[in-house]
């Protein structure tokens, strides 16, 4: 089996516990205005390879993801497209290596395509990016409902949820918008850690690179006083300690 991939970083410590192998995929079914890796939309792009050629990329680095809890993170573009390559990657990733597994994912699924691989997935990193339904169409290009429905598959499995949430000032910054995910969130019984991300645009030179208008020029990044007002709308909303930000 191949998978068509676009990159690796084998030193990631954002991408869930400790330090981590992070395995971009290729291809994506939404196209996020803000979206930091646009060249990995494409699916006929990228490289393919086998798991076992991933397998011995991450072999010289085992000591570091033991020795710190970490392990390996796949995200993309999106994953799930290519469900039955990751599976197979994440259950050699435990049999021979003993490694924590997490799925980076905007939920944009139908959890039928994913039930092999949640077998073998110990976190999903979540990313909820906008929890009105016009507004998130008009962000990503589609609807949300099929986020939502995998959000709430997730919960009924009991799988271990890291959900995120990127604060773009005008976007996703309103109010209601806030309260609304707040109390989506506080119905499901699996999220461990809710992450309030701040907007950044350091992905715009790659749709510069590629010839793209960027769709939020203009935009700015959210200040502190931003970020921390979104923060106490949120976490009047969702269970206490539940919320991170920056």
């Amino acid at each position: 089996m191949k998978g068509r991939i676009h990159s690796i970083d084998t030193f990631g410590t954002v991408d869930g516990p400790g330090i981590r192998f992070v395995l971009f995929m290729q291809g994506c079914a939404l196209q996020c205005q803000f979206c930091h890796n646009p060249d990995t939309w494409d699916t006929a792009a990228g490289r393919q390879v086998t798991v076992e050629e991933v397998l011995q990329e991450i072999e010289p680095y085992l000591p570091y993801y033991r020795g710190s809890g970490g392990g390996i993170t796949v995200t993309g573009g999106e994953p799930t497209l290519q469900a039955p390559f990751v599976a197979a990657l994440f259950k050699a990733c435990k049999e021979r290596f003993g490694l924590h597994t997490a799925l980076d994912s905007s939920g944009f699924c139908d959890p039928s395509h994913a039930a092999e691989l949640m077998s073998y997935t110990d976190l999903v990193l979540l990313d909820l990016k906008q929890i009105d339904r016009g507004k998130h169409e008009r962000l990503t290009s589609q609807p949300n409902d099929r986020i939502l429905h995998f959000a709430e598959w997730l919960s009924s499995l009991s799988k271990p949820v890291w959900i995120r949430h990127v604060l773009i000032p005008g976007i996703t910054d309103h109010a209601e918008d806030l309260r609304r995910l707040g109390r989506f969130v506080g119905q499901l019984g699996n999220v461990e850690k809710l992450e309030l991300l701040p907007y950044h645009r350091m992905g715009v030179y790659k749709w510069q690179t590629l010839g793209r208008p960027y769709p939020l020029e203009g935009v700015p990044v959210p200040t502190e006083q931003e970020v921390a007002r979104a923060a106490v709308i949120l976490q009047a909303e969702c269970p206490q300690g539940l919320l991170r930000h920056k």
